[in-house]
């Protein structure tokens, strides 16, 4: 451990950098479908292009960032760097119009910002004691980052971006365009976030390097149990995350609507008033029951062992998808919603600490990325293409979404990854270090 490791105020000090990071991706992630869709005027095809751009970008930035981060330069500057440059192309975002144009700084924005989000992990993981008990309450912060990012998107749409005496059409059309918004307050953030990094803890590449390419070393350790069940898992996991962030926001939307609609719903309207409009506060309710997920991980993992506790996930991530499918009524939904808690908390939070008890002390970063290349990269090209090119197109009847078609295909999803995770997951998997010293 470096250090610096006990310098004062560590704990809150990355639980800020958590609070940024997340609510740069929570202002615009849950809105984007829309905005695409509605203010851009995309078809369906272009759309899931765009969502599958900055997967591409992930897929190829772990590789250049986690050999940087574990062989050439410390943690705390590359996610500077990382960060400035990824607020001025998110501000691009918000202004360009061209189908193309958007595809290409999609695509750069995501080899960009995706690998910070490993980078934000590994600096922490080496800068706190114990794992268990620390990791969980520093991360939660992030869960509140994404919040707070979503409810001021959705109070701003709900105050400014909905004048009175709007048709249904003219009000969808202001709710699409007031969504730019979203970009813009993301690239704010980001450059906060950017010279914020330089005051984190130094923390440089390891000394000790078995292979001169990070990469190398951590693919050989990737395709060992349980590692490599993990990864394999992960890909229909993210497909199935894609399904929720691509459809969930008009999804949820629309529900608001007909629930406002149906003799002016006081449930509804109290919803309206604290989370806003426009789908994105309302999927806040998610990170909310994350935050009590992550709060009781030290406990958590005290009572359950790793394969047990991502199994949960997956079986949240069905439930998840089944409740969408076959119950969509406001308070079924909100219920769904708030699974997420369970599908992220009890499964890609998880997931992160058994890369990080299974990989070498000097390929940790790196490992993370690959990780990372899973589940914001390879699962989101496919997840995308499959939630609108093919699933999408399949569910859509008469120009509507058949909800119960579309969400019904990722819950299956879900229940042959909890399959295959019940199988092949070994039941008893020693970490690394612990290995060693045995």
């Amino acid at each position: 451990m470096p250090e610096n490791s006990t310098a004062l105020l560590i704990k809150p000090r990355l639980s800020l950098m958590m609070f940024l990071q997340y609510a740069i991706w929570g202002a615009w992630l849950p809105i984007l479908y829309p905005f695409l869709m509605g203010h851009r005027g995309f078809d369906l095809e272009q759309t899931g292009a765009c969502l599958a751009a900055g997967a591409v970008g992930a897929i190829f930035g772990p590789f250049l960032v986690g050999q940087l981060a574990d062989r050439t330069f410390s943690t705390e500057r590359l996610l500077f760097v990382s960060h400035l440059v990824g607020a001025v192309l998110v501000w691009l975002l918000a202004e360009v119009e061209s189908f193309n144009l958007f595809l290409a700084l999609s695509l750069v924005y995501g080899f960009v910002y995706a690998p910070t989000i490993s980078l934000t992990n590994s600096i922490t993981l080496a800068n706190i004691r114990d794992r268990d008990r620390d990791f969980g309450p520093i991360r939660l912060w992030g869960t509140l980052g994404w919040i707070a990012a979503g409810i001021l998107v959705g109070q701003y749409l709900l105050r400014f971006a909905m004048p009175e005496g709007l048709g249904p059409e003219e009000t969808a059309a202001s709710l699409d365009a007031g969504r730019a918004m979203a970009f813009k307050m993301s690239a704010v953030l980001g450059v906060v976030m950017a010279f914020y990094c330089l005051s984190l803890p130094h923390t440089p590449p390891a000394r000790e390097a078995r292979d001169r390419f990070a990469w190398a070393e951590a693919l050989g350790e990737i395709r060992l149990q349980p590692l490599l069940t993990l990864f394999l898992v992960a890909v229909p996991v993210s497909m199935i995350h894609q399904f929720y962030f691509v459809y969930t926001a008009e999804f949820v939307s629309g529900i608001q609507t007909a629930a406002n609609s149906e003799g002016a719903n006081k449930f509804a309207n109290a919803v309206n008033q604290v989370l806003g409009v426009g789908g994105g506060g309302l999927m806040t309710i998610g990170q909310m029951s994350e935050i009590i997920v992550l709060a009781l991980m030290p406990l958590l993992t005290r009572v359950f062992n790793r394969k047990a506790l991502l199994c949960i996930g997956l079986l949240a991530y069905g439930l998840r998808m089944a409740v969408f499918a076959y119950l969509p009524g406001l308070v079924p939904v909100l219920f769904g919603v708030a699974l997420h808690g369970f599908c992220f908390g009890c499964f890609i939070f998880v997931a992160y600490m058994v890369v990080d008890e299974h990989t070498s002390k000097d390929v940790r970063a790196t490992a993370q990325n690959l990780f990372n290349l899973v589940i914001i990269g390879i699962g989101i090209i496919v997840g995308s293409y499959f939630a609108t090119g093919v699933i999408g197109q399949w569910a859509t009847v008469d120009g509507e979404i058949d909800f119960v078609r579309l969400f019904s295909f990722p819950m299956w999803m879900a229940i042959g990854s909890l399959l295959v995770m019940l199988v092949a997951y070994p039941n008893r998997a020693t970490p690394l270090e612990a290995a060693a010293r045995s």
